[in-house]
């Protein structure tokens, strides 16, 4: 079972398929090699990999100015975050003023913005900046803003972070800039996970989503890689299976979290040159495999 290692929560947060992509890592032969994450938001899958050693180094990007502020201070400064999180008060007040930093992160520095950041996903419904606090802003909900505030482990989860610093290189580019400037120049032993805002439902789980014409763009560059090893998981709707119908794909079930629990189709998606796993210990990607294997195996003999 993953062990949480980002101190972040993020909606559609992927660790849960961190034993997969390890999967992909071994059959491609690209353990102890590089793997980057050009839509890193909680970067779950990198840090399970990172901490556990089965890749040597972490390149997360991310477009929102926010999320790279929360990244580069854990790493930069670890310490004074962990007192932050040690002194926090978590009250309404206190919420508001995080709040107001959020939304204008120009006017406050990336220590400011990164913990503001981290204390918003960890106390708004389902992790989401723009949402509202856990139990409203009379907490009189079932649960409060500190249900997901637990001191102790979140600071622990920074200082485990930090002590692999050396190892990873953080970003804040628009992905289009980091596919043209920064992919080029990963060694070719990494593993690439582009992990895209969803297509639908977008709006209302991050600060920055996409239009249509922005998928179909994003679809076409990561497309254009050329013999990088890559994999793209999205909601599987019918315009993302368009927009990458000539790959190899197959579509599981994955339950989300955002607001309230339900389940929905996803679907993995992956360059030529990559060997899909024949098998995978995780029952949901196993039964996918099983049910569309015949085909994606055909392909790749």
């Amino acid at each position: 079972m993953p062990q949480y290692r980002t101190p972040l929560r993020y909606p559609g947060g992927k660790q849960k398929l961190t034993a997969f992509v390890k999967e992909i890592l071994v059959e491609n032969q690209l353990l102890g090699g590089h793997y980057a994450e050009p839509y890193a938001g909680g970067a779950g899958v990198a840090m399970e990999l990172l901490v556990k050693g089965d890749v040597e180094h972490v390149h997360l990007n991310d477009a929102s100015v926010q999320i790279y502020s929360f990244w580069h201070s854990i790493l930069h400064h670890p310490e004074e975050f962990c007192r932050r999180i040690s002194r926090a008060a978590l009250d309404i007040n206190e919420w508001k003023i995080q709040r107001e930093i959020v939304r204008n992160p120009d006017e406050y520095d990336i220590l400011e913005v990164g913990f503001a950041t981290f204390y918003l996903n960890r106390t708004n419904r389902s992790g989401v900046l723009s949402a509202g606090v856990i139990g409203g802003l009379a907490q009189e909900g079932e649960w409060k803003m500190d249900a997901r505030f637990p001191r102790l482990e979140l600071m622990k989860r920074i200082e485990v972070i930090a002590k692999f610093r050396d190892q990873i290189s953080v970003t804040n580019l628009d992905a289009e800039a980091y596919f043209t400037f920064q992919v080029p120049l990963l060694p070719q032993e990494t593993l690439v996970y582009c992990d895209p805002p969803y297509f639908e439902k977008a709006s209302r789980l991050y600060l920055n989503h996409y239009q249509p014409d922005d998928h179909e763009r994003i679809a076409n560059m990561i497309q254009s890689f050329g013999e990088l090893n890559w994999v793209v998981s999205y909601d599987g709707v019918p315009q993302i299976l368009d927009y990458y119908r000539n790959c190899r794909h197959f579509l599981y079930e994955l339950q989300y979290n955002a607001s309230r629990a339900y389940k929905g189709n996803e679907v993995f998606i992956f360059s030529d040159n990559v060997i899909i796993p024949r098998s995978s210990s995780l029952p949901f990607i196993a039964s996918a495999l099983n049910r569309d294997g015949r085909a994606l195996h055909r392909a790749i003999q």
